[in-house]
């Protein structure tokens, strides 16, 4: 596969509607928050929070309500229903145990979230998946989370990998402008169907074959 590069020197991956499938959980709760303000909750309102961090979310929300100064409520209230959501359990994304272990066979690999820490740490063990990574980075661990580029620099000195040679796997344009300000490659698997989105490489699962085909190359090169 010619757009990422298969001399990459590290991995790193979004979590949450990328790796796991969290975004279920998330909707839920912001719909219900829509709803108790009196709004709907659809694809345009969807397009305002996803990747965002929790309390860039409820700063977006308190906009759309009209009741600026009410972020670190909405934050709150935003936290607790996505709390209840993912104690119910979230799943790991179609292929995205095998694409990870096939990565992490070629090069290091970690995950750059731009949710706190306690719900990604939730959501990776809910999913079967945290026991695949040393090096998880989450929003509140950082001075400026996505879309600065602060998770994935931090991500990419971890691993001991230079930016420019590595590879983001993102679903949402915040995640990707976080990526592409690092300098990381990026391959781009869309929460939001029809999304027009910045990518190096751009399809619809984590089970494409190209990228299990894409991993294969990576290991191989590596092991050179």
């Amino acid at each position: 596969m010619r757009s990422l590069p298969t001399s990459a020197e590290a991995v790193v991956f979004d979590c949450d509607g990328l790796l796991v499938n969290t975004e279920v959980c998330w909707t839920i709760a912001e719909t219900a928050i829509f709803a108790a303000h009196g709004h709907s909750f659809g694809p345009e309102q969807k397009a305002l929070v996803i990747g965002r961090t929790v309390e860039a979310s409820a700063a977006a929300m308190a906009d759309c309500f009209g009741r600026p100064g009410a972020g670190a409520e909405l934050a709150a209230e935003l936290l607790e229903r996505v709390r209840k959501e993912l104690a119910a359990g979230a799943a790991a994304l179609p292929g995205a145990a095998e694409l990870v272990r096939a990565c992490r066979a070629a090069v290091p690999i970690a995950v750059a979230s731009n949710s706190p820490r306690e719900l990604l740490d939730t959501a990776l063990e809910s999913a079967g998946l945290a026991a695949h990574f040393t090096h998880t980075f989450a929003a509140d661990e950082v001075a400026s989370p996505k879309p600065a580029p602060d998770l994935y620099l931090m991500a990419c000195e971890a691993l001991g990998a230079a930016p420019q040679r590595s590879v983001a796997f993102e679903d949402s344009a915040t995640g990707i402008a976080a990526a592409r300000a690092a300098g990381l490659h990026v391959a781009v698997v869309p929460s939001l169907p029809g999304a027009d989105l910045d990518h190096d490489w751009l399809g619809t699962g984590l089970d494409d074959r190209q990228l299990h085909c894409w991993a294969r190359e990576l290991a191989d090169v590596a092991s050179r």
